[in-house]
């Protein structure tokens, strides 16, 4: 990866706040307005219509729903972070996703290459074709023989839930050529990958996830280039989709500390990664680095791992008491799900099979707990369901 870690790290502590000493703040200004007061009509006309483009002003942004300056402080951060030109915040990853399937709709391109796993939700939406698109699934090496002249997006997520493979990017990017090559970097995170220095044009989170770091706020956020986030802005106008301006707060305040918390998460993972293949009560593992890799992709394997079982594998949802059993992931505290029930549980049980979802496959997203603390929670787990 060409970005120094070091200089990340200080980035991540003051991308969005740079101006804050000459402001004479220290703290990130929190705004809550939904509406700007303004007595120049004329002028307040002038900018929405402007605004309604999906370009950026100067002045107060009319209207909440349109832009928000909090939110705006993350959306800059986001976008430093992950090496692009813009960021642009939605109310949930699945409302970033949605505008980009729109964006691809309004282009007149709205057939779609996805490759599978992705996240369940991310699965649906593309497979039902709710919003008007319409899907190929492919394997990676599939993707440029099935781009056709309609092809208005690719959408690749890496490292893939929950099976944590890894896809090339580079190699990806290539085979798409002018069709945009959206990556889900929500596992990642800019710490260990930033998708764009690999030629991705569209960086997509899950901001809920290890962005925030603390399970307290939802949103999603994609980075890109200026004119790909014009589109996404006007598209957010219109359909209402804006990060709450708290959300956006807290998500900015998660920035500081991430590359803190994936890197000592992530030794962890790999330490209970190495754990669990030796445990009787597991058959596999999967995380990234103990297959191939793509080269110079990722710093690390990351803070999620998942596993498959030979016991059952709701006896140990039931009884981890360290580990919290539940959905999302990214938090300071260890998550551990079931995605057949869950994450992936709206994917057709074919599918899930096809994209290598076995019904004994765990996840787990890996929190700042002692290692051996949460070990002796998994294994006592485990035994349980042998």
């Amino acid at each position: 990866m060409t970005h120094s870690l070091g200089a990340f790290i200080t980035r991540a502590v003051h991308a969005g706040r740079d101006d804050l000493a000459d402001l004479g703040l220290h703290a990130v200004p929190l705004d809550l307005s939904t509406t700007y007061p303004s007595r120049d009509s004329r002028g307040e006309a002038a900018r929405l219509d402007i605004l309604a483009t999906g370009a950026v002003t100067e002045g107060p942004p009319v209207y909440g729903r349109v832009a928000n300056p909090t939110v705006a402080r993350f959306e800059s951060a986001i976008a430093e972070l992950e090496g692009c030109a813009a960021g642009v915040a939605f109310a949930s990853g699945m409302a970033a996703l949605t505008a980009c399937l729109l964006a691809a709709v309004a282009s007149g391109r709205p057939h779609v290459v996805a490759v599978r796993p992705l996240y369940g939700t991310s699965d649906h939406l593309l497979g039902a074709g709710l919003l008007g698109t319409e899907v190929t699934w492919a394997e990676p090496g599939e993707v440029a023989s099935l781009i056709r002249d309609d092809t208005g997006l690719v959408v690749v997520e890496t490292p893939a839930n929950p099976t944590m493979t890894e896809i090339g990017i580079a190699e990806l990017a290539a085979a798409c050529d002018e069709v945009p090559l959206l990556v889900d970097n929500t596992f990642a995170t800019p710490v260990l990958q930033r998708p764009a220095e690999h030629g991705a044009r569209v960086v997509l989170h899950s901001a809920t996830k290890f962005l925030g770091g603390h399970g307290d706020a939802m949103g999603g956020v994609v980075a890109c280039d200026e004119a790909y986030a014009r589109t996404l802005r006007q598209i957010r106008f219109a359909t209402g989709a804006m990060l709450h301006p708290l959300a956006g707060y807290l998500l900015l305040r998660g920035l500081a500390t991430l590359p803190l918390r994936v890197q000592a998460a992530s030794v962890t993972a790999a330490e209970l990664a190495r754990k669990l293949a030796a445990h009787p009560g597991v058959t596999r593992v999967h995380y990234p680095g103990r297959t191939e890799r793509p080269s110079g992709q990722m710093r690390s394997g990351g803070a999620v791992l998942s596993f498959e079982v030979t016991g059952d594998p709701h006896t140990v949802i039931g009884a981890v008491r360290l580990l919290t059993p539940a959905v999302s992931l990214g938090s300071v505290d260890s998550l551990v799900q079931h995605p057949a029930s869950l994450s992936h549980h709206i994917v057709d049980p074919a599918d899930r099979a096809a994209g290598g979802i076995s019904d004994r496959l765990l996840r787990v997203s890996v929190g700042l707990e002692d290692v051996e603390d949460l070990w002796t929670d998994l294994d006592q787990a485990l035994r349980k369901a042998m």
